[in-house]
């Protein structure tokens, strides 16, 4: 009977201390996944590295807006090449950037002395922009004349905007230019095709086989479109109902001269 008694009660023990080892695995598994929740709230967003000692000091020194000479004077109290040459590098790459600023701003100031105002001061016309393309199959280069014009609304007050288009060109027929599409700096046109507008169409110089055609086309712009555009430049494909196009680029510094007057 003695033994039975006790063979129950190391049953008894061992269950409870498996419930316990269990009991304990469960509070273990309770308090980690406490703490990754409270891991995966904070937000990582707002911490930021630790500056480096040195950009910290090239930013104090560039804040002084010493001369050049100078602002190495000041790099050098610090005893460090290292921070000595990168403050060179910065200066370099500011002057660098002012230095592009300067030209920039000339040549947009060169294309805005070359706008002309009509019409008390409701028509504006740009220069030309010539460019001429390899020869074709007949032994004649292609020649396109391009500028921009607006017209400032006489009751309101906006502005609308043209892009002119002269091809001339020697085929056997005349090409009919009717739509374009805009392009990326990388030659990529967009699918979508935009109406044009034939303003002429003429021929001359023919012979039995061919002629000297001259077509001219307008596109319409709105003044929010151009100045969209005015930082990176506009490339426009030509397309014609004789499968042939052409295409032509209008440079930012154009374009932002022609804005400067045309306001």
């Amino acid at each position: 009977m003695v033994e039975v008694v006790s063979s129950n009660l190391t049953m008894t023990t061992i269950f409870n201390l498996r419930s316990l080892n269990i009991m304990k695995k469960l509070i273990l598994i309770f308090l980690i996944s406490t703490s990754l929740i409270g891991c995966s709230s904070i937000d990582y967003s707002k911490l930021t590295m630790p500056s480096n000692p040195i950009d910290t000091e090239i930013e104090r020194i560039l804040a002084l807006d010493l001369s050049y000479a100078d602002s190495i004077i000041e790099a050098e109290k610090n005893y460090n090449p290292i921070l000595v040459t990168s403050v060179v590098k910065a200066l370099n790459k500011r002057k660098e950037v002012a230095d592009k600023a300067i030209i920039e701003a000339e040549i947009i100031a060169e294309y805005a002395e070359k706008i002309k105002v009509l019409d008390n001061n409701s028509k504006f016309v740009g220069p030309t922009i010539s460019d001429t393309k390899s020869k074709n199959l007949m032994g004649k280069a292609e020649t396109l004349d391009y500028f921009l014009l607006g017209f400032k609304g006489k009751n309101n007050g906006s502005l609308e905007h043209k892009l002119n288009v002269s091809i001339t060109f020697n085929s056997d027929a005349k090409r009919n230019y009717s739509s374009v599409n805009f392009c990326d700096k990388w030659s990529n046109c967009d699918a979508n095709l935009v109406e044009a507008n034939l303003i002429s169409s003429k021929a001359s110089g023919c012979s039995s086989y061919n002629c000297d055609y001259n077509e001219v086309i307008e596109l319409d712009l709105s003044d929010n479109f151009l100045r969209e555009n005015m930082e990176k430049g506009l490339s426009i494909n030509l397309n014609s109902q004789a499968l042939q196009s052409n295409k032509i680029t209008i440079p930012s510094y154009y374009i932002k001269g022609y804005l400067k007057v045309a306001n």
